[in-house]
């Protein structure tokens, strides 16, 4: 190993090393983007042979150890830039926001308190306020950047539950959780995202709080439904906290009627979140952003800004439309949000957030739109819409091919369907496709279930991508298909 320091500073010698790592960083991937294939096609039995650690007491040094990770990481990852990865949603990133990851990762500053990273908490904060005026909250800056979906959703249900207690005068944060837990209830629709039974685990209250509100023939929550069991748990003696709404299902991509839902829950005084990780990229749209009608009534909003507006992971954020409720999570350490800094107007933006220390993922959003514009954001946003629509009319014009679900945001359901088999047999058909198109590195397609029926799923975010392109792509499926069928 070398004796230079391996600190990047403003040392000659560290920014030279710190040129030299990225120069060979930055050519190694200049390379793996050219490559041809989507995935190399390794087993996962071959990864575990393949990869082994070469830790020691004297180290490697940089230049090796870049190349051992370009050998075993950089040559077998997935490349979802590639017109033929549609598995999930999972974005290709702008290059602007690799050029921010640069920018994130050298200085990085954390994001609990604004001595350690004043001008990222300022642009944060006015991201925020930004973000709330596009889904028509008021002024102000209740919210914070998170990790994704999971975390904000958590916060969601979190203060949800806090307000809950709250209006009964109880306060959940000084004396914890009281009375008969058995009897709360948070409701969401059946094909909501599986972090709300999650998170109201890790909350204490576990899945069997989580009352599943039947879905209609694409994938919304049914209003008369959610009427007649909030009717039922008021019967039987149960008090609903929180309605999770989803505007863009996993799969199929499903908005729920925000405004009836919100209505329905304001008769009744609950607290109203929105999973909108996914759908919530239509606030950019010029063709679709009336899907989200009825998103300003509610009290809280997830975002995720690593599925369609197309940003490296991790990046996401939680909107709370009314910023008293911060306080029922608030919690203050001399060390960092002190009483001194809120009486002189300090941001310390820990006092909104779960995390302590976390990244300033909000610069890749911000140089994002700086950087495109919102025009053609709302472009690159709409094209998977739009395509994913074009995929289904085609689809319904393939006699192998059968539309499960028509699109509603950018993904497509189908399934290869062949003249003869039972249901079981073209379920085990469509799952062996999808595992034979990976395994052979030509594609990653997903493969779920809309309703009961096994099925395969293109998630169509790439902007890149065109019709001819999934053309392509479904003409593989049918060839799998033929090609298992007769083997």
């Amino acid at each position: 190993m070398s004796d230079i320091n391996p600190i990047l500073s403003g040392s000659e010698q560290s920014i030279a090393a710190y040129q030299d790592a990225i120069e060979q960083s930055t050519k190694a991937v200049v390379q793996w983007l050219q490559q041809p294939e989507m995935y190399q096609g390794k087993t996962v039995e071959q990864l575990r042979e393949r990869i082994n650690l070469e830790f020691n007491s004297q180290g490697l040094g940089n230049q090796a150890a870049i190349e051992r990770a370009v050998e075993y990481f950089l040559k077998d990852s997935l490349s979802v830039h590639h017109p033929q990865c549609v598995a999930h949603l999972h974005c290709p990133s702008l290059v602007i926001s690799q050029a921010a990851e640069v920018l994130i990762n050298a200085t990085n500053q954390s994001m609990d308190s604004w001595d350690q990273s004043p001008s990222a908490t300022i642009m944060e904060v006015k991201l925020v306020e930004w973000l709330r005026e596009q889904v028509g909250f008021g002024a102000g800056d209740a919210g914070v950047f998170t990790s994704g979906g999971t975390q904000s959703n958590l916060m969601g249900l979190m203060l949800a539950r806090d307000a809950f207690f709250a209006r009964q005068g109880h306060s959940v944060q000084q004396n914890g959780l009281t009375g008969d837990l058995s009897k709360l209830k948070v409701f969401c629709s059946e094909n909501a995202h599986f972090s709300v039974q999650k998170n109201m685990a890790l909350m204490g209250l576990g899945y069997r709080s989580v009352t599943l509100v039947k879905t209609d023939e694409f994938s919304r929550m049914d209003v008369s439904d959610l009427s007649a069991k909030l009717a039922q748990a008021k019967a039987n003696g149960e008090q609903v906290m929180a309605i999770v709404a989803t505007a863009g299902t996993t799969d199929a991509g499903a908005i729920d009627p925000l405004a009836d839902i919100a209505a329905l829950a304001a008769k009744e005084g609950i607290w109203v979140h929105v999973d909108a990780a996914w759908g919530g990229a239509l606030l950019l749209s010029e063709k679709y952003r009336h899907y989200l009608n009825g998103l300003e009534l509610v009290d809280s909003v997830t975002l995720d800004f690593h599925k369609q507006f197309f940003q490296t992971i991790s990046c996401g954020a939680f909107l709370l439309k009314d910023a008293r409720h911060y306080q029922l999570m608030r919690y203050q350490a001399a060390y960092l949000n002190s009483d001194f800094d809120e009486e002189h107007g300090v941001p310390n933006l820990v006092s909104k957030s779960l995390q302590t220390t976390r990244r300033f993922d909000a610069l890749k959003l911000w140089m994002g739109l700086e950087a495109l514009g919102q025009k053609k954001y709302a472009e690159i946003i709409d094209n998977g819409v739009t395509l994913a629509q074009d995929v289904a009319a085609w689809v319904l014009e393939q006699p192998q091919l059968e539309l499960v679900m028509k699109p509603q945001l950018a993904s497509v359901l189908f399934r290869f369907r062949p003249v003869q088999g039972d249901t079981a047999f073209v379920a085990l058909l469509n799952q062996r496709i999808g595992d034979a198109l990976l395994a052979s590195g030509a594609a990653n397609v997903g493969v779920t279930e809309a309703d009961g029926v096994t099925c395969l799923k293109l998630t169509l975010l790439n902007p890149t991508v065109n019709l001819q392109d999934v053309k392509v792509l479904l003409e593989s499926v049918k060839a799998c298909g033929a090609q298992l069928l007769n083997a």
